[in-house]
């Protein structure tokens, strides 16, 4: 869980680099699941659809949802918000659709922030 009482930034894309600052930038949905269990989710996420080959942003999403649920609600901060900047329309509309969901049945705000 995030314990420093600022926003922490994680951007997935397979190519693309942010054109802002992140605190962290993962290439795959593993680098993001390995990144999460060692330390914590971030409280907002930049997530690109298509991640190469056979991977994409909704292994993560659908990983970290079930470790929430596994956990109480306890991992996804209550302050979680996201963006999704891919490509992709129907990729993009998986993503929005699935996080609004959980995050709404869970009680969070979903501010889906622009950048």
């Amino acid at each position: 869980m995030n314990t420093t009482n600022r926003l922490f930034k994680m951007y997935i894309d397979d190519i693309r680099n942010p054109k802002s600052y992140f605190d962290r930038v993962v290439r795959t949905s593993q680098e993001a699941i390995d990144f999460v269990r060692l330390n914590f989710c971030p409280n907002y996420i930049s997530f690109d659809h298509d991640l190469g080959e056979d991977d994409t942003s909704m292994v993560f999403i659908k990983w970290l949802i079930q470790e929430d649920l596994n956990n109480n609600g306890e991992i996804i901060p209550n302050d979680f918000t996201y963006n999704v900047h891919s490509a992709n329309p129907i990729g993009k509309a998986n993503i929005e659709g699935y996080l609004k969901s959980y995050l709404t049945q869970k009680g969070n705000k979903c501010n889906n922030w622009k950048n």
